[in-house]
């Protein structure tokens, strides 16, 4: 039987401070954003700083929106990360690509669902979903009940949580993964470990069967 036990990542780290602080809370994975829109925008240098610093145990996510296949592969080499976040309209040639060198999770939306690239990415080798809000980072959650009969198996959940919903979105999905940015933080880019151990906490509250 699988672990119903989702991984942890806390996401839009941007020192070492906070890579240090969310490992010792017991996350999973860190997220470092790339991404040039993002306020929480890192040098490659700074996450692979971070990310030797928390060791081998704790995935290190690179975090791309509409970025250049090359660009994507450069920055993620240079940072030493382990695994690959990919938001934006890709192709799922470019997602092959890239899952050529690294692991990926791949973003989708609600509506991406049922598409024809969503279904021929959901099948490729080192490719996991991750379903996420139309808007990444806006702290909405999505609509966890409406999406019970059709949230892929194995995939992630991101969109608005925090420590006050996680356990509830665990309980109706039962994602592999669980996600979050802006309610683990006291201002863009600054974590709070307070929120960042809650978030953990409750992430395993709704994990056993039968709870």
């Amino acid at each position: 039987m699988p672990d119903p036990t989702p991984r942890v990542k806390v996401c839009g780290t941007t020192s070492l401070h906070d890579a240090l602080l969310s490992a010792e809370a017991g996350a999973d994975a860190l997220g470092f954003i790339f991404a040039p829109v993002s306020k929480r925008r890192v040098s490659p240098e700074v996450a692979r700083e971070a990310g030797l610093a928390v060791g081998p145990v704790v995935a290190r996510v690179g975090v791309f929106l509409n970025q250049g296949l090359t660009e994507v592969l450069r920055t993620a080499e240079a940072a030493r990360v382990s695994a690959v976040q990919l938001h934006g309209p890709l192709s799922s040639l470019y997602v092959r690509e890239v899952a050529r060198y690294h692991p990926v999770l791949r973003v989708l939306r609600p509506a991406d669902l049922g598409q024809p690239d969503a279904l021929e990415v959901l099948s490729l080798p080192g490719v996991t979903p991750m379903l996420d809000a139309p808007e990444p980072g806006g702290g909405v959650p999505l609509d966890w009940a409406a999406l019970r009969d059709v949230f892929p198996a194995g995939a992630w959940l991101a969109g608005g949580l925090g420590p006050a919903n996680v356990a509830e979105a665990v309980r109706v999905l039962r994602p592999a993964g669980v996600d979050a940015v802006s309610r683990l933080e006291k201002a863009a880019g600054v974590k709070d470990v307070e929120q960042v151990r809650a978030f953990i906490q409750a992430a395993r509250l709704q994990a056993a069967p039968g709870t």
